[in-house]
C-alpha cells in the first residue's frame, strides 16, 4: 500500500503545476469531477488506517493521550477535526456500515454524507434490524446524489417510513434518543489562541447548557441605554467578562496546582507605579500599560520576577511540593504542559520533579517540569526521559524503539515568539 500511494502521489503532484487554462471547459469540469472522486477515496484508505492504528494503540504507545489527539500532532489538524476522523473511522468498521464504506471508496459520497448516513443507519439498525439497515444504506447512498449533507440529514430523519413502515412510529423515539445522545458526544468549546492574544471560540453547546450559557448572558447583554453604540456581539463578549469575573469572584472554583483561580500579570513595580510599562499575562500574552494598571487595582500584587536573585525559588529539601512563587515562575517559563505535542495549559497541569523527590531531588526550578496529567503518568511509567536544555527549557528524550536517534524534542504549542 505504501509504495501504491506514493505512486499515486508522483501522479497527482504532476497534475498540480499541469496548466489548467488549456483545457476546454467540458475537461474543466470532468477534470474536477475526477479530483473530488479522489478525494473521496483518499478519505476511505485513510479513515481505514485510522481505525487499524485507534485500534492497535499506536496513539498512547507513542506517549499521546488518544488517537485524537496523536492525530492533532501527526498531522496537525484541529481536535474536532481529528476526533471526527477517529469516530467515522470506528463507524464505518461496523458491518452494517459496510455498503457506506464501499460508496465512498467508489468516490460516490463524501466523508460529511458517510458521517450523516452512518449516524442514520445505526439508528435504523437499532430499531428496525439489519435487513432494513442494508435497504437504508441503499436508499440513502441514492439521496446522497441529490442532497448535501444538511439536507441529506434532514431528509434521513424519516428513512425508517420508506425502509420499514411498521416500525417507524416507535423508532422516531430512538431517533430523538440518538440526536440526544450524538449531542451529547458533539458537545465540546474550543479556546484558539490567536498571535495577538485574544481568543477565537468555536465550539457546538447542548441544548441544556445553551439554555444555562443564556439565561446567565442576555441580562447583562442589554445595551446599557440609549446612547450605547456596541454592536451585540460585542455585548455579549463584554457580557461574557462580566459572567467570568463574578465567578472568579465567589472564590468557589477549584484550586490549580495548589494554588487559587487567578490572573497573574508580570510586570516590574517600579514601571507599574509609574504606569509605563506593558505586561505579561500567564498565559504568555503582552496587555497594555493601562491593563496592567486595571488589573492591579482588582487584585493583589503577585510578583514574579525572573533571572533576579530577589525571589526565593529554589526550597531545597525542605518542602517536597511545587506551589506559591515557584510554581509561578515554572509556569512562567513551561506555559503549559512540556510535552512534546501537548496544548494542555498550567491550570490543568502537575509540577513533576525531573530528578524525583524521593531519590534526592531538590524542590527547584531547575529540577522542574510542567506535566499534564496523562503525561505525569507517562513519563514515570516509560521510557521517556527529560532534562533542561542549555537555555533553561524542558527536552525530553524519546526511546530507543520510537527515535533510534533519540533526538529531543521540545514543546511548540507554547510558544511565545
Amino acid at each position: 500500500m505504501v509504495e501504491e500511494l506514493a505512486q499515486a502521489d508522483d501522479a497527482v503532484a504532476a497534475c498540480v503545476d499541469a496548466a489548467a487554462w488549456t483545457l476546454a471547459e467540458h475537461d474543466l469540469i470532468a477534470a474536477l469531477d475526477a479530483a473530488h472522486r479522489l478525494t473521496q477515496r483518499l478519505a476511505a484508505i485513510e479513515l481505514t488506517l485510522v481505525r487499524e492504528l485507534d485500534g492497535r494503540g499506536t496513539a498512547r504507545a507513542q506517549g499521546a493521550s488518544c488517537t485524537t489527539v496523536w492525530l492533532r500532532e501527526r498531522l496537525r489538524l484541529t481536535v474536532p477535526t481529528a476526533r471526527r476522523l477517529v469516530d467515522l473511522a470506528a463507524a464505518l468498521d461496523n458491518g452494517h456500515n459496510g455498503g457506506v464504506r464501499q460508496a465512498l471508496a467508489d468516490g460516490n459520497i463524501t466523508a460529511e454524507q458517510a458521517r450523516v448516513i452512518t449516524d442514520t443507519v445505526t439508528t435504523v439498525h437499532d430499531s428496525a434490524g439489519t435487513a432494513a439497515a442494508d435497504k437504508a444504506v441503499g436508499v440513502l447512498v441514492e439521496w446522497a446524489g441529490q442532497f448535501d449533507p444538511t439536507l441529506l440529514r434532514k431528509v434521513s430523519s424519516r428513512i425508517l417510513d420508506h425502509v420499514a413502515p411498521d416500525v417507524a412510529e416507535a423508532a422516531a423515539k430512538a431517533a430523538l434518543d440518538a440526536d440526544a445522545r450524538r449531542a451529547d458526544r458533539d458537545r465540546h468549546l474550543t479556546l484558539s489562541a490567536q498571535t495577538d492574544g485574544r481568543l477565537r471560540l468555536t465550539g457546538i453547546l447542548d441544548a441544556e447548557t445553551a439554555g444555562v450559557l443564556r439565561a446567565a448572558i442576555d441580562p447583562l447583554s442589554a445595551p446599557s441605554g440609549p446612547d450605547d453604540q456596541r454592536f451585540p456581539g460585542q455585548r455579549r463578549h463584554d457580557a461574557l467578562a462580566d459572567l467570568c469575573r463574578l465567578t472568579l469572584r465567589t472564590g468557589d472554583l477549584p484550586e490549580h496546582g495548589g494554588d487559587p483561580a487567578q490572573i497573574v500579570i508580570t510586570t516590574s513595580y517600579d514601571a507599574l507605579a509609574r504606569g509605563l510599562s506593558a505586561g505579561t499575562l500567564d498565559a504568555g500574552f503582552t496587555v497594555t500599560p493601562q491593563t496592567v494598571r486595571r488589573l492591579a487595582c482588582d487584585a493583589a500584587i503577585l510578583p514574579a520576577v525572573l533571572g533576579g536573585t530577589s525571589q526565593t525559588l529554589d526550597v531545597g529539601r525542605q518542602r517536597r511540593l511545587i506551589t506559591g512563587p515557584l510554581r509561578r515562575a515554572l509556569v512562567l517559563r513551561d506555559r503549559g504542559c512540556a510535552f512534546p505535542g501537548c496544548d494542555r495549559p498550567p491550570r490543568w497541569c502537575d509540577a513533576h520533579h525531573i530528578r524525583h523527590w524521593t531519590d534526592g531531588g531538590p524542590t527547584s526550578l531547575a529540577n522542574a517540569v510542567l506535566l499534564c496529567a496523562h503525561h505525569h503518568r507517562h513519563v514515570h511509567h516509560s521510557e521517556w526521559t527529560v532534562h533542561l536544555g542549555n537555555d533553561g527549557h524542558p527536552e525530553f528524550t524519546p526511546p530507543a524503539w520510537l527515535d533510534p536517534d533519540q533526538i529531543p524534542r521540545r514543546n511548540h504549542y507554547h510558544r511565545r515568539n
